[in-house]
């Protein structure tokens, strides 16, 4: 069980007059508090080891990762990378070149090979401002390529935050159910993930695509977006969900236009305290293309120049033992996590990520969370 902050932390750290004005907004971190460290780091102390490299046994990397997945994703011991297919006309990056169903099997079978564990298909695009869709134009996009992919022998992730099409997609054979929303968007998300008993991924929201960017207001953000997906998690395992099935996302670039991405990247730890897996979703997002910013080789690039920066940040993922990388240029991700793998198991880090693990699901089972 997750503990509930009291109430007089509910509205520190955000703007004057924006209290409220969302749902699902922070709730339970004044600004700038310092995270509860598991036990012995607090004091400074280095983690527990492992009785494998106590014994003087080489360390496995064990990102968390949730219950329920599929081999051999199951049994994959260094971070994973999700390739992403958006079959729509206006995905900010790709949008329209894999609207056909022969596109987008064609790509997804480019993206599998180039090292991809899992495909997440998309049909409503969530870049800034855009309009949705109707159910059934997204059914139409989704199940097709869900169900073919899936015939294929695919990994499938289903990107929505309709729980009709999340069900839908489940039935055809999806193994994750990805919710940019974390379950806002539509009341009856939760419900379907319960029944479907698959891993859940709920991000940061704070709003649908024409709304978001205004609610980019944070004293502290990494503590914020904590407490907001703390209330997610609270309410999808009220409905049924498995606390072993979800997996976390802090929702980089969705109502974080620019610089509140970045001490989020610099506090993955701080978000992996809250115990549970991660999923960073940050390719081709324009908080890495930063257009007034004082480094003329970030800027102006545009979304398909901003690869190389979204492989560095899959670096920083995989080295602070995030479970997923959620990319649209594969290789040269599906290269760097596995140079982070080496460089961990290499590392006097090598254990770190299997003693996070340890420690996230004691603090599940106690109830301690990020204080």
């Amino acid at each position: 069980m997750l503990v509930n902050p009291p109430p007089e932390a509910r509205t520190r750290g955000l703007a004057p007059g924006s209290a409220a004005a969302w749902p699902g907004q922070a709730t339970g971190r004044a600004a700038g508090q310092p995270t509860e460290q598991p036990a012995g780091l607090a004091a400074g102390q280095p983690a527990e080891q492992p009785a494998e490299l106590a014994a003087g046994q080489p360390a496995e990397l064990a990102p968390g990762r949730p219950a329920g997945l599929p081999e051999p994703l199951a049994a994959l011991r260094r971070t994973a990378v999700m390739g992403i297919c958006n079959v729509t006309p206006d995905s900010f990056s790709d949008g329209g070149r894999h609207l056909e169903l022969a596109a987008a099997l064609d790509h997804c079978q480019q993206m599998l090979a180039q090292g991809a564990d899992l495909i997440d298909v998309g049909g409503e695009s969530t870049r800034p401002g855009a309009a949705r869709v109707s159910a059934d134009e997204e059914l139409g996009r989704v199940i097709p390529l869900v169900t073919d992919l899936v015939a294929l022998g695919a990994v499938v992730s289903v990107d929505t935050m309709r729980a009709a099409v999340a069900a839908a997609a489940v039935d055809a054979g999806a193994s994750v159910i990805n919710d940019v929303s974390g379950g806002l968007a539509d009341p009856a998300m939760a419900g379907v993930m319960a029944a479907a008993g698959v891993p859940v991924v709920l991000m940061h929201w704070r709003g649908h695509s024409d709304q978001m960017d205004g609610r980019d207001r944070y004293g502290d953000v990494v503590a914020e977006v904590a407490a907001e997906l703390e209330l997610r998690v609270e309410a999808t395992l009220a409905a049924g969900v498995a606390a072993e099935a979800v997996v976390l996302d802090p929702g980089l670039g969705f109502a974080k236009a620019g610089a509140s991405n970045w001490p989020l990247l610099a506090n993955l730890d701080r978000l992996s305290a809250l115990g549970f897996p991660l999923l960073i979703g940050a390719s081709r997002k324009r908080f890495l293309d930063p257009a007034r910013g004082p480094d003329p080789l970030l800027a102006g690039r545009g979304p398909a120049g901003r690869d190389a920066a979204t492989a560095a940040v899959s670096v920083l993922a995989a080295m602070a033992g995030a479970w997923c990388v959620r990319v649209h240029a594969v290789a040269a991700s599906a290269a760097a996590v596995r140079v982070a793998e080496l460089a961990q198991l290499a590392g006097p880090n090598r254990d770190r990520s299997s003693n996070r693990a340890r420690s996230a699901s004691n603090r599940r089972q106690d109830g301690s969370m990020m204080a």
